[in-house]
């Protein structure tokens, strides 16, 4: 077939400007994850859009949108009356549209954040976001009780929806760098500490203290046994022996100072953690360089509402909250241990006749 100059020319320029759009088209950025969020009176659900709209985010959490919201709020919960006022106008200032229903965030959204303070919550609202069967991440406290977070998880697989939940402190790199660090070794140990404020909708672990407990489990991981528990005015002194042998202990502070820290004992030494948000220590001194506090847990959930697959497991999360529960009733019984898979069978049980 034979082409004048014109004509050829022409068409050169045509397949040009073909490739060059399909070249654009390969370079540009996938339409981004919408993330609706539940709950306004968490100063995290602030912190976590605020780290996903930076202009400069990268990676993991570049391109990911909070698109709507929903304010909800406890009445009963002086945190929450105080915080939602604050943080809906932060949210509309990020570009966040606030919507009247939950089913209506879930509506424009791919991946829910339940990130209401309130664990009493997060059951009813769970239920309303896990008809779509998109990922849902719930923020700590999962639940006021055990058979609420039972619950939550078997509503979860009923409903084939993606769930995982867990305290900022899960992925803070001072905690969780603990278990692989090269001058502790395998974890044999650990002593945790830092705040335990309560409040009287929860039971007593739930509220607050469930951050430090995630602290322990992030280091020891699971396989606790049983739990015994002394209690103080002033000072809740929680142990936990592990199937394997190993103790670890969390030290609940209800005065005097307070920090969030651990000490690690280990094959190969003992250290303390890094702090709260920061690195694991070297040589025992612990840095002070980029605050990871919430950027941490952050990544996670950017790497959850791509793929459904969750960072803690279903099974861990609910040993976690058995441990609590063996602590109350360790309390209740004068100190004595408990096991954890006696709670967790006494708490599924009261789940089915609920269910009746």
């Amino acid at each position: 077939m034979n082409f004048s100059r014109p004509r050829f020319v022409v068409l050169v320029l045509m397949s040009l400007a073909i490739f060059a759009q399909r070249g654009s088209l390969v370079a540009a950025d996938p339409a981004p994850v919408r993330v609706g969020v539940v709950g306004l009176d968490n100063y995290q659900a602030v912190a976590f859009t605020a780290l996903f709209h930076d202009a400069k985010a990268a990676g993991d959490l570049k391109n990911i949108r909070v698109v709507a919201a929903y304010a909800g709020g406890s009445p009963d919960i002086p945190e929450s009356v105080e915080s939602l006022p604050k943080w809906m106008p932060a949210m509309k200032e990020l570009g966040v549209e606030i919507l009247d229903s939950i089913e209506a965030v879930v509506d424009k959204s791919d991946a829910i954040l339940i990130m209401s303070i309130d664990g009493r919550a997060h059951l009813p609202q769970f239920k309303a976001a896990a008809r779509s069967g998109k990922p849902v991440y719930i923020g700590r406290p999962l639940a006021a009780s055990l058979t609420d977070a039972i619950e939550i998880f078997d509503l979860a697989k009923a409903r084939q929806t993606p769930l995982f939940s867990c305290s900022q402190h899960r992925f803070s790199p001072g905690f969780i760098g603990m278990r692989n660090h090269p001058e502790v070794g395998k974890v044999l140990g650990c002593s945790v500490y830092g705040g335990c404020p309560t409040e009287p909708h929860h039971a007593e672990l739930f509220w607050h203290a469930v951050h430090g407990i995630e602290t322990l489990y992030t280091i020891m991981g699971p396989g606790c046994d049983t739990v015994a528990r002394a209690s103080t005015p002033d000072t809740e002194l929680v142990t936990g022996v592990w199937s394997d042998g190993r103790i670890g202990t969390y030290r609940g502070i209800k005065k005097g100072a307070v920090k969030y820290r651990a000490m690690v004992f280990g094959e190969k030494g003992i250290s303390p953690s890094g702090d709260y948000g920061y690195d694991v220590p070297t040589q025992w001194v612990a840095p002070h360089g980029e605050y990871m506090g919430y950027k941490g847990v952050a990544i996670e959930i950017a790497r959850f509402v791509r793929s459904g697959q969750p960072p803690v497991s279903t099974a861990e999360t609910l040993e976690l909250f058995g441990f609590m529960e063996a602590a109350h009733q360790s309390k209740a019984r004068g100190g004595v241990p408990v096991r954890i898979s006696e709670v967790l069978e006494q708490a599924r049980k009261s789940v089915a006749e609920r269910g009746k």
